[in-house]
């Protein structure tokens, strides 16, 4: 069937969903937020009725910030509050995770050109290639969370940084990256090696034994931090959510950056409910919810651990978690984390092919048409797949201090040996 035009996406530009800027980017459900307004007015009117009689004045009984923040600190590491204890079931579901991406192989060339989501992926690989290019610099320092097989070193190559710290939780992945960075993949991929020093690692970087922080002290800091397609991996509970944010937060420069793309939570919720049962999909994808959200309800008061099971072909079959974006930006916000970007990919085609260097971008990704065509070589069932995902950048709050960037030339490795890559474990 005929691709998708470009005009397809300006027409998806009246989807409810696609005209949220910074200050309105979606909530899990908006028909709760009223409710939820409601409800802190009435909590208001009854503690301040509590405070006038006891004759205390409003809010004077506030912690201080000092306190607050010893809280949030102790919270990362589950401490003292029942509500960020690991749970089992979600430990075993991570698990599951790695052992799925591990297993996975790494294609030739020819069998990854004959995906039956191929046009998919190279609409996924265009929207990575043009936040790289607007948001990283020359020399930059890089962490890749999940870097899976090492798909986007090509990238950041291109952009020139200077230094790469890559970390994933499968090991099967961990080594096709290493054999990717060193040039080795396969006959058909790029032979020369890459132009900048790097280190791998093997792990959970949501849910280590030892902070992330610590893990990378002397890597850091980083000028950016990368997670592409494995945020909502975080979103099983609210320690490894608070976790993985805490880390990133400490990792980064002040003004640093942090960019990334995860499924969109609105439109998963809206297809939900637009379905007659608890599944719904394509030919190339389904999403499963559980019996226990057979009423289609989600508190947005418990944004966490809202499990589906999400299957694409010739890329995912494993379980994975709702992240909504309100609970997302608020949670990230308290490790000094600001929203500078958030798009639907429709929209961010629709905004980003405006520009005739991400057409030509894309052209030379193969996600056009033959010749001068300006219509994205995408099928509609994957054009629906896009639909499920968004982009974002947040930024590092304080002024960036360059100089420190100095003191990580040297580090890494422009050859990498098995016994190079660093394994660190999780959390008993």
């Amino acid at each position: 069937m005929a691709a998708p035009a470009v005009q397809a996406a300006r027409a998806s530009k009246k989807e409810s969903l696609e005209e949220r800027d910074v200050a309105g980017a979606g909530s899990l459900e908006e028909d709760n937020d009223y409710w939820k307004k409601a409800a802190r007015r009435k909590g208001h009117r009854k503690r301040a009725a509590r405070e006038e009689s006891n004759g205390k004045r409003r809010g004077s009984e506030e912690r201080p910030p000092k306190d607050e923040q010893r809280d949030r600190e102790a919270s990362i590491r589950g401490l003292g509050d029942s509500r960020f204890l690991k749970d089992e079931e979600s430990t075993n579901l991570i698990a599951q995770v790695a052992d799925y991406y591990s297993a996975r192989t790494n294609n030739t060339s020819e069998q990854r050109e004959a995906s039956p989501i191929i046009r998919l992926k190279k609409l996924n690989n265009w929207i990575k290639s043009v936040l790289i290019q607007l948001y990283a610099r020359r020399g930059d320092s890089v962490l890749d969370l999940a870097c899976g097989k090492g798909g986007d070193l090509i990238k950041w190559d291109k952009a020139m940084i200077g230094y790469y710290v890559g970390i994933d939780i499968a090991a099967g992945s961990v080594e096709d990256c290493r054999k990717r960075y060193n040039g080795d993949a396969d006959r058909n991929q790029r032979s020369n090696k890459n132009s900048f020093p790097a280190r791998l690692f093997v792990g959970d970087c949501f849910d280590l034994k030892v902070p992330l922080d610590k893990v990378l002290e002397r890597d850091a800091p980083f000028d950016i931090c990368s997670c592409q397609f494995a945020m909502h991996y975080s979103w099983s509970n609210e320690a490894r959510a608070r976790r993985a944010l805490a880390s990133i937060s400490a990792l980064l420069r002040p003004g640093g950056t942090f960019i990334g793309t995860m499924p969109d939570a609105n439109v998963i919720i809206k297809k939900l409910r637009k379905a007659e049962g608890l599944k719904f999909g394509n030919r190339v994808y389904s999403i499963h919810f559980d019996e226990e959200f057979a009423d289609k309800k989600f508190k947005s008061s418990s944004p966490f651990g809202i499990k589906y099971n999400f299957h694409l072909e010739d890329a995912v079959d494993c379980p994975e978690w709702i992240v909504a974006f309100s609970a997302f930006k608020k949670t990230a916000e308290e490790y000094g984390l600001d929203l500078v970007l958030v798009k639907n990919f429709h929209k961010f085609v629709y905004d980003f092919m405006k520009k005739p260097e991400f057409v030509e971008l894309m052209r030379r990704l193969g996600a056009l048409g033959d010749g001068s065509s300006d219509e994205i070589n995408i099928s509609p069932d994957e054009w629906e797949v896009a639909y499920l995902y968004l982009a974002f950048v947040l930024r590092k709050r304080g002024q960036p201090d360059r100089a420190r960037a100095k003191k990580r030339v040297g580090r890494g490795h422009y050859d990498i040996a098995k016994e190079d890559i660093m394994v660190i474990r999780s959390e008993d």
